[in-house]
């Protein structure tokens, strides 16, 4: 974890194009932790998701209640160790295979975002690699806020002279080349806790992935990251959001709340277990009524009360009275956070709603009053092998974390005072040969 140290997490190597390779992922949420052993294939440019190169086919897979998360943070290490070796053992059985690296996500820490500009000369003649590099490096140099680690650095726009928008400036000829870099980041403690989480269960680390660009790999087809869109990823104890426009990923943020909030409001609005109210809110939970609902009965056993002795009934109405609220909470939240960062209109009234969370029957409809846009809930796109139960909504992360390793090649980042590489002194001779080789041939 010595990357952490100038705010960095581990950088994922590329992925040829060409060759096939074995991946495992971790998914660490608040309310559960998956493990996914999967081959990735080489396959020709599919019609939806002309942005991926591979076509993941699922192995293996763990499945495991998380324990010692809350808010998508490490909150009991030793807790939290013993979710993922359960996990991970799993789908070990299953794909017949050790896992030795993970790729995983993040979804607490106060995830952000940070945008960063950068211009440099254009040295001789038409655009190059090395120009292109120049403007990603010195985008770099910016500092990030004082306790905060680097998820992902992603350019999002090039500008050559005073055409903007520009998606690959290469062979282009100009005098002036721009660049628009999206960092996100989170609390370098979090992501640290996390990481020690699964080192402890001897497993190295990849990389580090934000889940709401993780989910939105996994549910979005091209079309709609290109027009503009919101990915609404409701977790247990989060609910973060992405926005991406132009095919990049353009926003993040993040609230605390999440399903276990609806879950937590039942137990004391009933007076009733914890486990019950998950399971009065999965199996009658709703986010709006219907005409039926005062006729439509449900038992309910007090929180002291054993399963053998009788439940008091009361209507499903009251059981929707006690969830619509929170609900309604969380996407005004959203629309708000949205609004004050300036991504409301970028979204394009688009929104995909994902996650565990975002199963709870008439959620869209409250999404689309308060969100004012088209919603639909977004699932796991372009994957062979999952077992039905995990071809929902509450899966999108974990897939977009087998996505990832296709896109990673764009991301550049390196701390400030920091060369990329070997780690010497920016102004170091070594470093000043190195970049006149690069730059020269």
């Amino acid at each position: 974890m010595s990357l952490l140290q100038h705010g960095l997490t581990p950088r994922l190597k590329p992925l040829s194009a060409r060759r096939s390779a074995t991946l495992s992922v971790l998914d660490v949420g608040t309310s559960k932790v998956v493990c996914l052993v999967a081959e990735l294939q080489p396959v020709e440019t599919l019609a939806t998701l002309r942005g991926r190169t591979h076509l993941a086919r699922i192995i293996g897979i763990g499945h495991q209640r998380s324990l010692g998360l809350k808010g998508g943070a490490v909150v009991d290490l030793e807790a939290a160790e013993g979710a993922i070796r359960h996990a991970v053992h799993a789908a070990e059985r299953m794909a017949k295979c050790e896992v030795q690296s993970v790729i995983v996500n993040l979804s607490g820490g106060r995830l952000g975002s940070q945008h960063f500009e950068a211009r440099v000369p254009v040295r001789t003649g038409p655009v190059t690699g090395s120009d292109v590099q120049r403007v990603l490096e010195a985008a770099s140099t910016h500092s990030v806020s004082p306790g905060r680690a680097v998820l992902h650095a992603l350019p999002i726009g090039y500008s050559l002279d005073q055409q903007s928008a520009v998606v690959d400036p290469s062979g282009m000829i100009g005098e002036t080349l721009g660049v628009d870099l999206h960092v996100v980041t989170s609390e370098i403690a979090t992501a640290r806790n996390l990481m020690l989480a699964v080192e402890n269960c001897h497993l190295r680390v990849e990389a580090v992935i934000a889940t709401p660009y993780a989910s939105g790999l996994s549910a979005l087809v091209d079309d709609e990251a290109e027009m503009g869109v919101a990915v609404v990823d409701m977790g247990g104890g989060t609910t973060s959001v992405g926005v991406f426009m132009g095919g990049h990923l353009v926003h993040v943020d993040a609230v605390a709340v999440g399903g276990h909030h609806v879950t937590m409001d039942i137990a004391r609005g009933l007076s009733t277990r914890v486990a019950a109210a998950e399971r009065l809110k999965t199996l009658y939970g709703a986010a709006m009524a219907t005409a039926s609902d005062e006729r439509d009965m449900i038992a309910v056993h007090g929180v002291d009360e054993d399963e053998r002795d009788i439940p008091h009934h009361i209507p499903k109405s009251q059981l929707v009275r006690i969830i619509r609220p929170r609900v309604e909470e969380v996407l005004e939240l959203v629309r708000d956070r949205l609004r004050n960062a300036g991504f409301a209109a970028q979204a394009g009234r688009r929104v995909v709603l994902t996650g565990g969370a975002s199963q709870l029957v008439g959620l869209p409809e409250v999404a689309r009053r308060i969100l004012q846009g088209q919603v639909r809930i977004g699932r796991p796109l372009g994957i062979k092998g999952l077992p039905e139960a995990a071809k929902g909504p509450a899966f999108s992360a974990a897939v977009g974390l087998l996505v990832y390793p296709q896109v990673s090649h764009v991301e550049h980042f390196e701390p400030k005072g920091q060369a990329s590489g070997m780690g010497l002194a920016s102004d170091s001779y070594l470093h000043r040969v190195g970049r006149w080789i690069r730059e020269s041939f």
